[in-house]
């Protein structure tokens, strides 16, 4: 206890102790100079004296607290260039003492900081460096800044791509994936690697670093998941067309069955009736079967100049809608295909369950593109179901082949355009077509 007292007294009160010694020794060597010297003579010799003493006790009691700043100075220093393994020990008590532990509880922090910023680089870098999707930085000027070991390998045999140019990189890939880096925008090409296809996607994004504008360039090859996708799109296909031609040919047969067994017994009256279920039947698998041609050879789409209020008028003409469409104008589409498309959306609407005065059609025009919106009242969807409804031959329906939806997806997006789906509030489905508007 008395350590500290003695050790906080010396460490706050020096200077004014400096100031009373040197007060007290100017006090007698005036009294001494007044007896001995003459009056202004002493004065000004006293004066001087007092002034020496003042400063070399000043220096004498203040020179830890030049140590204590020193060492503060370089560790504001040592923190300046990026060091923070360095503390400085307390050797001072009151509020220099705690100006100390502040420094040191700053360097600690900053230490933990550190450490933990290397230890996420190094697992960020591991994960870069390892994963199969070939990345690409690059600084304003097209020079590489990082490259991972899968773009080194594609790129450049393994070697490293650091400071060399994309520009002397390209003229040495396929030219469908240089011409989609070259444009600068994101897509997917199919190259020829010996005898195999291979797909590629490209993505590039563009985003500051260090007040810089840089490239990120992502090439990811997906002719694995590709296959995966139709193999399982093939099942799937098979799986429905089988389903449906045994739910078509078992009746059938039996049918056909009946129908011998009727004749052998002399009872054609019943043949009508049976001969009339073969035919329903035959005719419903014939049209099962269209539907799957019609999407396997959807064609290219003719586009032609028609006005909105034409196209809609026709298909008033085939299905009840409310329609609220205060815009008119022209737009270029296949007649036949778009026309399609809607009527698809709003029988969609009317099966589930909406009457026929709230299954709404709405056009609007949003800068370049149209916009239509199919609206119903029904039930909805699920997020299961909304997730996986455009894909072919998904259907919740017993009787659904899966095509609708898909068949509207195609056409939409051959026209430049997209379909969105989401729920209503209140109940219901909205199903979004953006189409251009020229």
């Amino acid at each position: 206890m008395k350590r500290s007292r003695t050790r906080r007294l010396g460490a706050e009160a020096r200077l004014i102790l400096a100031l009373w010694v040197a007060g007290l020794l100017g006090a007698g060597l005036h009294a001494g100079a007044q007896a001995v010297l003459d009056w202004e003579f002493g004065s000004a010799l006293v004066a001087l004296l007092t002034l020496v003493i003042a400063v070399a006790s000043a220096g004498y009691f203040l020179k830890p607290w030049h140590a204590t700043f020193r060492a503060l100075s370089g560790l504001v220093s040592s923190y300046r260039d990026g060091d923070f393994s360095i503390g400085i020990a307390r050797t001072q008590d009151g509020a220099l003492g705690e100006l100390i532990d502040a420094h040191n509880e700053l360097g600690r922090v900053l230490r933990e900081q550190r450490l933990h910023l290397v230890q996420r680089e190094l697992l960020l870098d591991t994960m870069v460096q390892h994963t199969p999707v070939s990345m690409l930085l690059l600084d304003p000027s097209g020079y590489v800044v990082h490259a991972n070991l899968a773009a080194r390998a594609q790129l450049n045999a393994g070697r490293r791509l650091e400071g060399d140019s994309l520009g002397n990189l390209l003229p040495a890939q396929p030219a469908a994936l240089r011409e989609l880096i070259e444009a600068q925008q994101d897509g997917v090409c199919s190259l020829v690697d010996g005898q195999e296809e291979v797909t590629w996607q490209v993505l590039q994004r563009e985003f500051r670093l260090n007040g810089r504008a840089h490239r990120l360039l992502l090439m990811r090859q997906l002719t694995a998941e590709l296959r995966r996708a139709e193999v399982q799109a093939w099942k799937k296909v098979i799986r429905v067309i089988s389903h449906e031609i045994n739910n078509s040919l078992a009746p059938i047969a039996s049918l056909a069955h009946s129908g011998k067994e009727l004749l052998r017994r002399g009872q054609s009256e019943r043949l009508d009736t049976v001969l009339e279920t073969i035919e329903e039947r035959a005719h419903h698998l014939d049209g099962f079967i269209q539907g799957y041609a019609t999407f396997a050879r959807l064609p290219a789409p003719r586009l032609q100049k028609i006005r909105w209020s034409d196209l809609l008028r026709r298909i008033q003409a085939e299905v009840l809608f409310h329609c609220e469409c205060p815009l008119d104008g022209e737009v270029r589409v296949d007649p036949a295909q778009m026309e399609q498309a809607l009527l698809n959306l709003l029988r969609n609407a009317h099966e589930s369950g909406t009457s026929a005065e709230e299954v709404e059609l709405r056009l609007a025009r949003t800068g370049s593109r149209w916009q239509l919106e199919v609206l119903d009242r029904g039930t909805g969807m699920s997020d299961s179901v909304l997730a996986q409804a455009l894909l072919p031959f998904y259907s919740t329906k017993r009787s659904g082949t899966g095509l609708g939806l898909a068949l509207t997806r195609e056409i939409v997006e051959a026209h430049g355009g997209e379909i969105r789906l989401h729920n209503r509030e209140g109940g219901g489905l909205s199903v979004q077509l953006h189409l251009p508007a020229s």
